[in-house]
């Protein structure tokens, strides 16, 4: 029986690119580190348990560029194991501290996460994207990538070719480290501006998703607003998101996250353990870090919080996947059909969210695949791209420029806070697309120069400093690494510019590709031409 709707789940996955060899345990590594066993791994092992249960509920998983480098390169992979050396070792010191007493079940719960964690890892051969490549050939999980770093497009559309290059090279990083073509483009930060939307088509870019604004007030105006995709007339489709199914996880006052019985993210043992009892697990100078071992549930001030219950939350987790699909049903039911078109609802998240700020995201996940692969509330899940084969009679409309930041505008990377950053951003593109399209045929050493100076451009424009910046937290270590490539890029375009490359020249691009390699640039000519 066909089902009468189908929900699209979409997990974007994205970090900074962070490479510090300087330092033997960076403290910005150590995002990727937690990211990788409390998010990454465990997601990777759902999808495996999914396949041993024969379970077919595919989603979509985007991947970024930047994330897929840091996955495959074996400094950081190394440093990874390294972590998760030092955490299982301070798991065991807090089995022998908790004994039996009220935090012994959660201690326990961390025994076995770690457990799994380490076994995924073992199971992938250290090859993350290589797995996940796997499940997709299986027909488990679509792949999306995005742009090269994360950029946020809308602000560079006043450069001519800048649009075009990060986008080209995002698909192409993305294909050389996978092996395969990815399935769609994800919008970096959702965003969209109708200016731009030639480039992705020119790029190869066949769908994608908006914020529910960005399709709502499309021209003219789709017949089922988001529960179906729109065709620009370029011929791109567009997913919107289901600003009901965000609400219920998103929400501040209503999200699921926020439940009492749920882990609390803030109180860790990093902050409540004496210094002698946290080895390995103390930043410069003895300051506290988050180790990730959290005991204590979302109830009262954060010295008067409840012990965790992992039973009581788990439970809790599959109440909400319950609830979820519950509400898409009845959200998608009674909609008009247009054409035969069966209404989709998608519901696209950071991944970091499911695992690292959600601990019980992944249990969540896993309970709505399998109450859709049931066949639940007559819904089913489905893939952006398996949507598409199924139903490619399309309203034809034009989107409206939309992002899914703050109020859905782009005040988080051009606003009072960041707007600092766009003249040097705009001025650096302009100089190393003009030096690209200018050519050094025949020289390598300047062309090695250059491609070093793409690189360093595209690391400027990383939609993640400006975020950063906006949230003030980690806003010095963002304006460091602008002021960083800004000055790189002004050193190799200085010495392309000049008489002659020398030795030092050379020395200094050397030791920024060895520092921070990114990924194959490729041929930089067509990137902006």
């Amino acid at each position: 029986m066909a089902p009468r709707g189908y929900v699209a789940l979409v997990l974007h996955a994205h970090l900074p690119y962070v490479r510090h060899p300087e330092h033997a345990t960076s403290l910005e590594e150590r995002w990727l580190h937690e990211a990788l066993w409390e998010t990454y791994l465990p997601l990777l092992d759902l999808l495996d348990r999914l396949e041993i249960d024969g379970i077919s509920a595919p989603f979509t998983l985007s991947v970024s560029p930047t994330l897929a480098a840091m996955w495959a390169d074996p400094l950081l992979l190394a440093r990874f194991e390294a972590h998760l050396e030092r955490l299982e070792a301070l798991h065991g010191r807090e089995q022998v501290r908790a004994g039996s007493g009220p935090f012994a079940p959660v201690v326990a719960h961390y025994g076995r996460a770690l457990g799994r964690v380490r076994a995924t890892f073992g199971r992938a051969g250290g090859d993350l994207l290589g797995a996940f490549v796997r499940h997709a050939d299986a027909g488990r999980l679509a792949l999306f990538t995005t742009s090269a770093t994360h950029a946020y497009l809308p602000g560079l559309v006043v450069c001519p070719g800048a649009v075009r290059a990060q986008v080209r090279a995002g698909l192409g990083a993305f294909r050389a480290l996978a092996g395969r073509p990815a399935d769609g483009f994800w919008l970096p930060e959702c965003a969209y501006e109708p200016r731009f939307a030639a480039e992705l088509v020119a790029a190869g870019v066949t769908l994608s998703v908006l914020d529910a604004h960005g399709v709502e007030l499309a021209e003219p105006s789709p017949p089922l607003g988001v529960y179906a995709p729109l065709l620009h007339p370029a011929g791109l489709a567009f997913f919107g998101r289901d600003p009901r199914a965000s609400e219920e996880v998103w929400s501040r006052t209503t999200g699921y996250p926020g439940d009492p019985a749920y882990r609390d993210y803030y109180r860790d043992i990093g902050f409540d353990r004496e210094e002698g009892a946290l080895s390995g697990h103390l930043g410069p100078h003895g300051v506290r870090l988050a180790t990730g071992l959290k005991y204590h549930r979302i109830t009262g001030s954060l010295a008067e919080k409840a012990p965790y219950d992992p039973a009581l939350a788990a439970a809790r987790a599959h109440e909400h996947a319950a609830h979820f699909v519950a509400r898409r049903a009845e959200s998608l039911a009674g909609l008009p059909l247009w054409k035969g078109t069966v209404p989709v609802a998608v519901a696209p998240y950071d991944a970091e969210l499911f695992g690292h700020w959600w601990h019980e995201g992944p249990l969540f996940l896993e309970g709505v695949l399998r109450r859709l692969a049931a066949g639940e509330g007559g819904l089913a899940a489905i893939t952006l791209p398996g949507y598409l084969e199924r139903h490619g009679d399309l309203p034809v409309a034009s989107p409206a420029a939309s992002s899914w930041g703050e109020e859905g505008h782009g005040r988080v990377w051009t606003g009072p806070r960041t707007a600092h950053l766009l003249r040097p951003i705009h001025h650096a593109t302009r100089r190393v697309r003009d030096a690209v399209l200018g050519g050094v045929a025949g020289d390598e050493d300047r062309a090695s120069l250059l491609r070093r100076a793409v690189k360093e451009l595209f690391l400027l424009q990383a939609s993640d400093w400006p975020f950063m910046i906006h949230g003030g937290d980690t806003a010095p270590y963002a304006e460091a690494r602008v002021a960083d490539h800004r000055a790189a890029i002004d050193r190799l375009l200085t010495a392309v510019a000049g008489p002659r490359v020398s030795p030092e020249d050379l020395a200094f691009q050397a030791a920024r590709e060895a520092s921070m390699p990114l990924f194959d640039v490729g041929d930089v000519a067509r990137l902006f031409g």
